[in-house]
């Protein structure tokens, strides 16, 4: 496939930057350690991490994540072997990442809640035989150990706790007999007893960033089978900086964010662990993000200036039940990702905090902050995902053969070139080649340009809707309905149909204490969609099945 470096879309992507952002900027060729070591030496006494009341300085941090590197090498992890963080947000993990990474290692991003199918799965695919693991998930690991897995460490939270808050939590932990005694044998490792000696400077070791892979990002892309994405230190450290400088320059130094979407999570990885402890930032940590009470609470407590979340999440503030009695006020802006943002959800929260929520956009295979909108109220276009980031080139292609550039303001596939760009799929070079081409990742999702260079995704382009030959795009769908006052919330997929090809079905949820019926639905549907574009089947639903950060799984409905 031969695509042109030089395209139409780069002349008008320019037009929607901030005066603060450069379209290009120099991003050190560094690997991940040595960015922490920069940011240590700059802000070392600065609040690194804030969690439940434990405060960690950068250069406390540093010491933290150097002792952890010393015993990673004493125990014999060596460049290139695979470490599976297996952690909520806890200090623990971002002490791990980044030992890791001082030892040339890479992390293998785990979700806690994986069954241990799932993580038998994980570990046996990315070749890890160590697991980081607390204590509360420490079963699902040891399903695993001793083959494949040889070593696991036990991480408690009581470990970064204040004593008193530490003594109620285990005592509470006790009494409703959910905590776990682990013994210290074999391969099994408690993190408070590894930390309790000092070891001795891990060797140094000699990282490419360009080609040496920090992190397996797993992903279920275009074909629902997850594979890991190789990151390597470039990806993650040249994204760092692309959103630093989409940041103004007042809330690039020393503000404080609210962590609370999940680290494992490319998403949270990048916007609420690392582009804020490169930055010099108060990382708040919050554990659960489904726990919009204690969200809410720290909010109202510790004044963080940030938020990265998803939709779901300021969905959940709304509608909390006693969101008025805190003040959210503190908040100056919000990343929004993972899903569409809906706009009357944009503008409820923000008339609500005071804040401005940017809509961005990104994948795991681009580590993954690709577009954002400007953080400035006259360059900001709702229902857009902005321009691209500094030194990202995007273009939009035509679906039948993905090799056709498109003229401004046509649907098309989208497709990226840039330095966040992935590497590749671990072990796996023919999901490889379908991904990158001549070195532009196909996202798959469909998507135009106007005129004035703002990006807008339209759907998945495995998604799409063809009924009775016409293309329908579920987003499209899914917004009329959600614009209809009794619905809460909605997923819309496509329905194998005999005599059309597929039929447009609505999964809907409904807000509470509200009836509805499916004429209705598709009454009011009529005033905002072309007849074939109606849904033809709803069911109406008490809840729609979601990911731990709140996505609609659109696949697990088709399935179901």
């Amino acid at each position: 496939m031969e695509i042109s470096s030089e395209n139409q879309y780069e002349a008008v992507f320019k037009k929607p930057y901030p005066e603060w952002a450069r379209r290009e900027i120099v991003i050190p060729d560094i690997s991940l350690g040595e960015l922490l070591d920069r940011s240590t030496s700059q802000y070392g006494n600065r609040v690194a991490i804030s969690f439940y009341g434990r405060e960690i300085t950068y250069n406390e941090f540093r010491t933290l994540v150097d002792n952890m590197a010393g015993y990673l090498a004493a125990s014999g992890v060596r460049k290139g072997d695979r470490i599976a963080i297996m952690l909520p947000n806890i200090p623990h993990f971002a002490i791990f990442f980044f030992a890791v990474a001082k030892v040339g290692g890479i992390v293998v991003q785990t979700n806690p809640l994986y069954t241990p199918i799932e993580l038998k799965h994980q570990i046996h695919d990315a070749g890890a035989d160590t697991i980081v693991v607390m204590d509360d998930f420490v079963d699902k690991a040891m399903s695993l150990y001793p083959n494949p897995i040889t070593k696991i460490i036990v991480v408690k939270v009581q470990d970064f706790l204040p004593s008193g808050l530490a003594f109620m939590y285990s005592l509470i932990k006790a009494v409703k007999r959910t905590g776990k005694k682990v013994r210290e044998e074999g391969g099994v490792k408690l993190y408070s007893s590894i930390m309790s000696k000092e070891y001795p400077a891990a060797p140094a070791v000699n990282v490419n960033p360009k080609e040496d892979p920090m992190v397996f990002q797993y992903t279920g892309g275009t074909t629902g089978v997850p594979k890991a994405a190789v990151l390597t230190h470039e990806n993650l450290v040249s994204n760092i900086y692309q959103v630093t400088e989409w940041i103004p320059p007042k809330y690039r130094d020393g503000i404080s964010y609210l962590s609370a979407i999940p680290f494992f999570h490319v998403y949270g990885m990048m916007t609420a662990m690392l582009t804020p402890l490169a930055t010099g930032c108060r990382v708040i940590m919050v554990p659960d993000p489904r726990d919009t009470d204690t969200i809410l609470k720290t909010i109202h407590k510790e004044k963080p200036d940030s938020f990265p979340g998803i939709p779901a999440m300021y969905h959940s503030f709304l509608s909390h039940k006693d969101v008025a009695k805190y003040d959210l006020n503190s908040l100056k802006f919000c990343l929004s990702g993972a899903a569409p943002l809906p706009k009357t959800l944009q503008d409820q929260f923000e008339a609500k905090t005071g804040a401005v929520i940017i809509e961005g956009y990104g994948l795991s295979e681009a580590s993954p902050v690709t577009n954002a909108n400007p953080l400035d109220s006259t360059l900001r276009r709702i229902g857009s995902i902005g321009p691209p980031v500094p030194n990202t080139q995007e273009k939009i292609v035509d679906l039948e053969t993905g090799t056709k550039e498109v003229r401004i303001g046509e649907p098309g596939e989208l497709i990226i070139k840039g330095p966040q760009v992935m590497k590749g799929f671990w072990n796996n070079p023919e999901e490889t080649g379908r991904a990158l081409k001549d070195g532009w990742l196909h996202t798959g999702d469909i998507a135009k340009v106007d005129e004035n260079g703002y990006v807008y995704i339209i759907d998945r382009k495995k998604d799409i809707i063809i009924a009775g030959g016409y293309n329908v795009y579920p987003n499209e769908v899914e917004e009329a309905i959600r614009s209809y006052p009794k619905v809460e919330e909605v997923a819309v997929v496509g329905e194998k149909d005999e005599h059309r090809g597929e039929t447009v079905k609505a999964f809907i949820v409904l807000k509470q204490g509200q009836q509805a019926t499916k004429e209705e639905i598709i009454e009011h549907c009529r005033n905002y969609l072309a007849v074939y574009k109606l849904p033809r089947i709803i069911e109406f639903r008490d809840s729609l099945p979601k990911s731990l950060i709140g996505k609609i799984l659109r696949r697990q409905l088709r399935n179901q």
